[in-house]
């Protein structure tokens, strides 16, 4: 088979005064990279010119939240992702020395980097409503000078970032920012010069970038992010974006439009998780191309993970530059793999979300926030890989037992050093509870990640050993110098629920494996806040069995990302799944099954159910490990993963990789 031709991807572009050496773009995006509250640190610019240096052709770092004219007396307001505030990072003289040092590193990997200036809070808007469905924060309506004092802030920020050595500015108009509330007419229910129909609500960024081009005239790329499609009741859709984009295009003052589809919680999110189609709206990227002026660049992004894909939506005219945000933090080096015929050695972005959501709604403290990969550990620890990755003093062999995403990402890194690797399995495959996850509806991107480890394992001269369980003796034979378990976790069974034994209470890991087959109404009873309930019951589903899900907390999937909520719950809604809350399991027997409300107290009996399916998490299975542990028969054991805690992908990836690097 042929390696495929990138002969539009790899081209160079004018984008007004500036040359992009490729169509590949990091999109502006808010991960957190910088370790000193906003600053270009080493951390930021590590972060960020890791893409430069691995192929992207734009970078787009993190965006500016520029300065606020909040009320007398009135307190800076923070949000998730957002903030109102008085006074702006773009006004400090060493913020803007940390830039240049960012500009600089980024030019000097051969890339351009764009600058993202963005009020987005949920103090002032358009008009006195919501400013996105995520959150009821009513905010202020703006008069005319506090729209006075926002218009200028753009301008002044883009001379500063001019001043830092940034080759472009853009605009952000898209999802909850301020410009967005003037736009749609859900948020704009303004009767005078700002509101009315398509033609009056733009004028707001017109004048924003009137304004900017008249402080840095030409000397910079200037353009504006859009949402092609707000996917929200009461919001725009894409005739109207079209025209609003016309009228905004007339006025000359782009050089470039950064658009996308979706908004904060709704059904197609502007971060599209793994469950939708990779640039499912590409139509809105043509549009927009057909609709401009050939001498502005479109700029589309909308789950585009795959370089192959990228090269046909440019070479099919569905845009000028592709965002490729998540899978140049998947994988920053993607872009030189695939010029240079390595595609098999990319490691793909997986669309878990865990990137963007957890930057936004992350539980860690600022001071510890980090940004974080699910299949890639070097993501947010880009300084200590750096620090500490090289070659092992020693060689030693080391054998690893279970091939889910622990102990393959020990045994990749372990492996890269130098070590003799032996990996024990077993199942009949690799990827543990990675597999599994990836039998679900809308999760088969989850094996990408096992394909690229399978692929480095056997680049690298791990030996893997599949269909064998590990033992005391069989570890012994291999004369190990250091063993990693990685055995996983068990599925938890409740230990506070009478006659669960029945035959019909079966796991929802056993249903996802297909080791059993529910009945015709399926009762699924929830102890979890994550993917896994959700993707069952929608798994149970597609057998065109019944489902109904009993959960313990108030809302149903509360630990996932607002990006990826919008799209879970409209699946299953789609399957008529009925929800219930605030319930506990408390006893099963053959004709039904009682609850208990969590907080309440108050009793209930479900009757005529066929199955009753238990989604309670797991727990760690640490056998093999105590009896390693109580036999002593190595120096170095090491106990990794859900084996340890059952946690997510990435905790797990990083377990992994910091034993790897440990060994």
């Amino acid at each position: 088979m042929s390696e495929p031709s990138f002969k539009h991807l790899f081209s160079p572009l004018r984008v007004g005064p500036i040359q992009v050496p490729n169509r590949i773009c990091e999109t502006t995006n808010s991960i957190g990279a910088s370790a000193s509250g906003g600053f270009y640190d080493d951390r930021f610019i590590e972060h960020h010119v890791a893409k430069a240096r691995g192929g992207t052709g734009w970078i787009g770092g993190e965006t500016w939240l520029l300065n606020s004219p909040l009320a007398a007396g009135a307190k800076d307001e923070f949000y998730p992702g957002a903030a109102a505030l008085r006074h702006a990072l773009y006004q400090i003289p060493e913020f803007l020395a940390s830039v240049a040092r960012f500009c600089t590193a980024v030019h000097e990997a051969n890339s351009v980097a764009v600058i993202q200036l963005t009020h987005l809070n949920h103090a002032m808007a358009a008009s006195a409503v919501p400013v996105t469905d995520a959150y009821d924060y009513i905010p202020h309506e703006l008069d005319e000078r506090m729209i006075e004092h926002i218009l200028n802030t753009y301008a002044d920020a883009a001379q500063a970032a001019k001043s830092a050595g940034a080759d472009g500015v853009e605009i952000h108009c898209a999802h909850e920012t301020l410009p967005q509330t003037f736009l749609s007419p859900i948020t704009n229910l303004r009767k005078d010069r700002w509101g009315g129909g398509p033609q009056e609500r733009v004028r707001f960024v017109i004048e924003a970038l009137e304004r900017i081009r008249k402080r840095v005239g030409s000397s910079m790329a200037v353009g504006i992010r859009i949402n092609g499609h707000e996917s929200r009741y009461g919001g725009y859709d894409n005739m109207v974006a079209r025209e609003m984009i016309y009228y905004i295009q007339e006025t000359g003052l782009l050089d470039f439009l950064n658009i996308d589809v979706g908004h904060g919680s709704g059904v197609h999110a502007y971060v599209p998780p793994s469950y939708h189609q990779h640039a499912e709206f590409r139509e809105v990227g043509k549009a927009a191309r057909a609709d401009i002026d050939e001498r502005v660049a479109v700029l589309f992004s909308g789950r585009i993970s795959d370089p192959v894909l990228a090269e046909e939506l440019l070479a099919k005219g569905y845009c000028d530059l592709v965002g490729m945000t998540r899978a140049g933090i998947a994988d920053p080096e993607f872009a030189n793999k695939a010029r240079e015929g390595r595609m098999i050695e990319i490691r793909r972005c997986i669309g878990c979300n865990r990137c963007i959501g957890e930057a936004v709604h992350s539980l860690v403290p600022d001071a510890l926030r980090a940004p974080i990969c699910s299949v890639n550990p070097v993501i947010g620890n880009e300084l200590r890989w750096k620090r500490d990755f090289r070659p092992a003093a020693r060689i030693k062999k080391v054998v690893v037992v279970g091939g889910g995403p622990a102990g393959l990402e020990t045994a990749r890194i372990a492996a890269l050093r130098g070590h003799e690797v032996t990996l024990l399995e077993q199942t009949p495959k690799l990827g543990g509870q990675l597999r599994l996850a990836a039998r679900a509806p809308g999760r088969d991107s989850f094996e990408d990640q096992i394909y690229f480890q399978e692929n480095q394992l056997g680049r690298l001269g791990v030996r893997v050993r599949l269909e064998t369980t590990a033992n005391r003796d069989m570890i012994r034979s291999l004369s190990p110098d250091a063993v990693v378990i990685a055995t996983g976790s068990t599925p938890r069974r409740p230990h506070d629920a009478a006659n669960i034994e029945l035959p019909h209470v079966i796991q929802g890991w056993d249903v996802l494996a297909g080791k059993v087959r529910p009945g015709r109404r399926v009762a699924v009873i929830s102890q979890e806040d994550y993917f896994e309930t959700p993707n069952i019951a929608e798994f149970i589903c597609e057998f065109g069995s019944q489902v109904e899900i009993f959960h313990k907390s108030t809302q149903l999937g509360a630990a996932i990302d607002r990006y990826s909520i919008g799209t879970v719950l409209s699946r299953l809604e789609s399957h008529d799944v009925r929800i219930h809350v605030n319930v506990r399991l408390t006893s099963v027997d053959a004709k039904g099954f009682e609850l208990t409300s969590v907080f309440g107290g108050r009793r209930q009996r479900q009757t005529e159910f066929d199955s009753i399916v238990l989604v309670y998490g797991s727990v760690p299975n640490t056998s093999l490990h105590d009896l390693l542990k109580a036999d002593a028969c190595t120096e170095e054991l090491y106990l990794i993963g859900s084996a340890w805690t059952p946690r997510r992908i990435a905790e797990a990836t990083q377990h992994g990789a910091d034993i790897g690097l440990l060994l």
